[in-house]
């Protein structure tokens, strides 16, 4: 019987008032390297489903390894729906409107990771870690290989039926050198939406990351204080992913009566030159796909235009309650979990000025690119930079120390003053929500300049 008459069948007589059906099957490869030695090989499949059903605005959910169960679990979840409405003081079942489809979508394939031998992959990641110790003064490394592929049937009470498979690839690779109790690290993460041809050709970004961890223990720490700071695309993405994305879901919005405070549609947030979207309709990313968790498409959502507050993130749900259109962001990070609102690839839009305007009249200011982590709490941010270098009279000069960006989200982006036009994006992450992560995403940006912007050291 095929997944699509598994699901018709099951959902046949269901007495919610929307039910879906999710059957998945995936595989995946994980290589992790701890110092001079290959420390885990993790090759793992696993083939389940989930079902979600909604009486009256309660949900129910149930997940399954066994096929066989789907339809015992069709009436679990919709019992369980059933019983928390019973509590839930006439509440209905409010859900946008999604054209149904029915479709199969083929991966996106560059150079598929799924033919490539664990012993190759393995003799590669051994190759690049012999790079970095053959740097005089390292001490440790970390190098992480993994590759996943995820091929999802999904069908639901509206007439909708979707098969669609996504394979992702991606790698970290780090550094770290000592003096003394001093401990410099330097790497850099990577990631390709179905293509091992990012793991390849990296002999000199590696041996760059490993004499720039050396080189880190000569470089002096910054004066914490508060400066013009210019972020490269890399960190730029994570800031508007970090810091705004998530304020953007509206899940947390409509939960949060201090967020609907902050976050309401027409905030003026900084000058013209500010521009946010997210999207999975954006191609060849590892936030992308056809169609979301709950069978709506993808699509390209603006969130500032012009400095302006215009949209948000979305599920069915959250669209409906908010009276606004469904985005395609309701996503699950595989069958044991139901989908919630999560971004896709979220970028910063271009502007008009080029990297050496935003150096211009820049007298004492710091250049920080890549990222070590961070953390958001509403509006207030804290990141880490990977790299950092001085700024004098509009030209960039030595490397220092690391260092930590915070601050208030609306203050900073009052303070952006410049947007270059130079995107570029960074697909070597993972976004966490809800207990569901690493969920593969984008983030891009063009370089930008924010002027008044509080450092420290890292």
């Amino acid at each position: 019987m095929t997944y699509q008459s598994l699901i018709e069948d099951a959902l046949t007589g269901h007495t919610a008032d929307y039910c879906e059906v999710r059957l998945e099957e995936s595989d995946s490869t994980r290589l992790t390297y701890r110092g001079k030695s290959l420390d885990d090989i993790n090759m793992t499949s696993g083939k389940g489903g989930a079902v979600r059903a909604c009486v009256n605005g309660s949900w129910g959910f149930a997940s399954f390894n066994d096929l066989a169960d789907l339809p015992s679990r069709v009436k679990a979840a919709t019992n369980q729906a059933r019983s928390l409405a019973s509590g839930n003081n006439g509440e209905t079942t409010m859900l946008a409107e999604v054209e149904p489809h029915v479709d199969i979508v083929e991966p996106v394939i560059v150079k598929d990771p799924r033919e490539i031998s664990l012993n190759e992959k393995t003799r590669l990641a051994d190759h690049y870690n012999d790079i970095v110790w053959k740097q005089p003064g390292i001490v440790s490394s970390d190098i992480i290989y993994g590759d996943n592929s995820r091929k999802v049937a999904f069908g639901n009470t509206d007439g909708t039926y979707i098969e669609q498979e996504v394979v992702h690839a991606i790698c970290r690779i780090s550094a770290q050198a000592r003096d003394g109790a001093d401990v410099q690290q330097a790497g850099f993460s990577i990631g390709a939406l179905g293509d091992y041809g990012l793991f390849e050709g990296l002999d000199e970004q590696v041996a760059e990351a490993a004499e720039r961890a050396v080189g880190l223990l000569k470089a002096k720490p910054l004066t914490g204080g508060q400066r013009t700071v210019i972020l490269d695309p890399v960190l730029a993405g994570v800031f508007v992913h970090e810091a705004f994305g998530h304020l953007s879901e509206a899940d947390n919005v409509y939960e949060n009566d201090k967020l609907k405070e902050l976050m309401y549609m027409g905030r003026k947030f900084g000058g013209d030159h500010l521009n946010f979207t997210d999207g999975a309709a954006q191609p060849g990313m590892r936030g992308s796909y056809k169609y979301d968790d709950e069978g709506t498409p993808s699509a390209l959502t603006p969130l500032v235009r012009d400095g302006v507050l215009v949209g948000r993130l979305h599920s069915r749900e959250t669209a409906a309650k908010t009276g606004e259109a469904p985005t395609g962001n309701a996503r699950a990070i595989n069958y044991r979990f139901p989908p919630i609102v999560r971004m896709t690839n979220t970028f910063i839009e271009n502007g008009e000025a080029t990297f050496d305007d935003l150096l211009e009249g820049v007298e004492d200011g710091v250049y920080v690119k890549n990222w070590y982590g961070g953390m958001t709490q509403h509006e207030m941010f804290t990141f880490s930079s990977g790299e950092a270098y001085m700024i004098r009279n509009g030209e960039v000069q030595e490397a220092v120390r690391p260092v930590m960006l915070s601050g208030n989200l609306f203050e900073t982006l009052e303070n952006v003053d410049a947007v270059a036009n130079d995107r570029g994006f960074n697909q070597g992450g993972g976004c966490g929500k809800g207990g569901q992560m690493p969920l593969p995403v984008g983030t891009g940006s063009p370089h930008i300049r924010i002027r008044n912007c509080l450092i420290s050291g890292a």
